[in-house]
């Protein structure tokens, strides 16, 4: 597996209980990560999109920003009864969510992360998760937008002196999603009313080009929408949820996944093989295909192109979760939360399995930006015990494994996968470095090691949560940067086991 010299190394972020480390990524010298920084106390700490800074929040009232690069604080900012924080893409700004005691007071600041000074304010009467960052911003922070009643309003990135210097009149919209790369397009989303369909609807972003939407999606018994632009802007996965199935086949409500484009050409359902929810969908980093796993217990994953046309079956299993990696050339296919943690690895250049392996109790997994490594973690509060760090190598097999006491968050580091030598040869065989456990002795003191089975034994499952407790879950987590990730229930495996017995 080549890459050029050049290539940035790999972070992650790990935080636990006493606060926040950076490691040095993989490849690790003697198997052992090292700490780039040591441990930093603190609520939250999260990357901006680029990776360039990170944002650690320390206190109610105390945000810090640093330099990913050289791990230095550049500013910290004193924000009295501060709810939620958010950095922008690239860094520039950082957004605050307070407390108000009236709409007299503009209780949501943009900061200027360089100067330390606001550079807008706006009154904001509650957070949500669909209202929450308040500014939306494109990758390169050329466009910002943000939803109003009835309207959208869009802003300069580089200028928010100028106010808003457009605006979309959409009435009844209640969530929008503004493309990433570039900022050419935003979604809208209008909940249905009075008899009136719900609607998903393009508009570009241009002054001059919102006359009439682009593409437009109607459809009932919607109670919420997840809304997904591939890279390039062209087009957009419309995920729409019910909470009840009136079919009675789920109790999880059921799910359709429309597909629509922003020169109008397709405007409809995705053409799933199997009927059941849709679990899970993801984008490539090209942005010309995605995969899809859907369907009841053994669920099927599928990879279309952008006209949705399925191009590959990656099989059936007991899958709720898929990850392509940031190069476009591997998938990870896995059961998470309240399945077993079956993981099958997938080349998509040769369309080829790998190889297989398991994580059992993992509540977060990602992709390393390389795109060479795969990375699982068991979390608080979504499991208190066996909490953990698992690395994989592209192929499945188990590259390294740390368990620790309590365990919070663990992140990559983002960096652009254009920044890293292409894969151009696969490694036929990979041998696992010695896999050790490192249980922390306190803050600063030395830390013993031990080894430790590479398969630790199954947790049983976790108490029984109701979908909309699930739901409110996960909306908490999305807002105050925690992570977590359920699975499908016990039900699904045992109507599994059922029919194939």
């Amino acid at each position: 597996m080549a890459a050029t010299d050049c290539s940035p190394s790999l972070d992650i972020l790990v935080r636990g209980p006493e606060g926040f480390s950076l490691w040095n990524g993989p490849p690790f010298s003697n198997g052992q990560p090292s700490i780039k920084l040591d441990r930093i106390a603190c609520k939250n700490a999260k990357f901006s999109d680029d990776g360039s800074r990170f944002m650690v929040t320390k206190s109610d009232s105390t945000v810090s920003i640093y330099d990913s690069g050289t791990s230095k604080e550049i500013r910290s900012f004193e924000v009295p009864n501060m709810l939620a924080s958010a950095l922008s893409p690239r860094g520039t700004y950082l957004q605050t969510f307070q407390k108000s005691s009236g709409p007299q007071e503009k209780n949501v600041i943009l900061w200027s992360t360089e100067t330390g000074q606001p550079v807008y304010q706006q009154f904001q009467k509650n957070m949500s998760k669909t209202t929450w960052p308040s500014i939306r911003f494109s990758s390169d922070e050329a466009v910002a937008c943000r939803m109003a009643t009835n309207e959208i309003q869009f802003f300069n990135g580089g200028d928010f002196s100028q106010g808003f210097i457009n605006r979309l009149r959409v009435p009844g919209v209640a969530a929008i999603e503004l493309s990433k790369e570039p900022g050419s397009h935003i979604a809208v989303y209008v909940p249905e009313s009075k008899g009136v369909p719900a609607s998903v609807q393009i508009y570009a972003c241009a002054k001059d080009l919102q006359s009439q939407p682009l593409a437009r999606r109607s459809f009932f018994r919607c109670s919420s929408v997840q809304l997904s632009w591939n890279n390039g802007s062209t087009g957009l996965l419309v995920l729409v949820q019910s909470d009840v199935d009136k079919t009675n086949q789920s109790y999880y409500g059921e799910s359709k996944l429309n597909y629509l484009t922003t020169d109008g050409s397709h405007e409809g359902l995705v053409p799933l093989r199997k009927e059941g929810p849709v679990h899970d969908v993801q984008w490539s980093h090209a942005g010309s295909e995605f995969a899809v796993v859907y369907g009841f217990m053994p669920a099927k994953a599928t990879v279309f192109d952008k006209k949705c046309n399925p191009l590959l079956e990656l099989g059936e299993g007991p899958y709720n979760t898929i990850r392509w990696n940031p190069k476009g050339r591997f998938l990870c296919i896995a059961g998470f939360g309240n399945l077993p943690g079956d993981m099958a690895f997938w080349d998509y250049a040769t369309k080829k399995q790998l190889g297989t392996t398991k994580a059992e109790l993992s509540v977060t997994s990602e992709w390393s930006p390389d795109g060479r490594y795969f990375m699982t973690a068991t979390t608080a509060p979504r499991l208190q015990v066996d909490n953990g760090i698992k690395i994989f190598h592209y192929n499945g097999s188990l590259y390294f494994k740390k368990m620790v006491d309590k365990l919070y968050q663990v992140d990559w580091r983002p960096v652009s996968p254009d920044k890293f030598g292409e894969i151009s040869e696969l490694i036929k065989s990979v041998d696992s470095l010695k896999v050790t456990e490192t249980k922390p002795q306190g803050q600063g003191s030395k830390s013993s090691t031990k080894t430790v089975p590479a398969n630790p034994p199954a947790q049983k499952p976790s108490a029984y949560r109701p979908p909309h407790a699930k739901q409110a879950a996960l909306a908490q987590a999305d807002l105050f940067g925690e992570s977590t990730k359920e699975g499908m229930s016990k039900n699904a495996l045992k109507n599994k086991k059922e029919k194939s017995t």
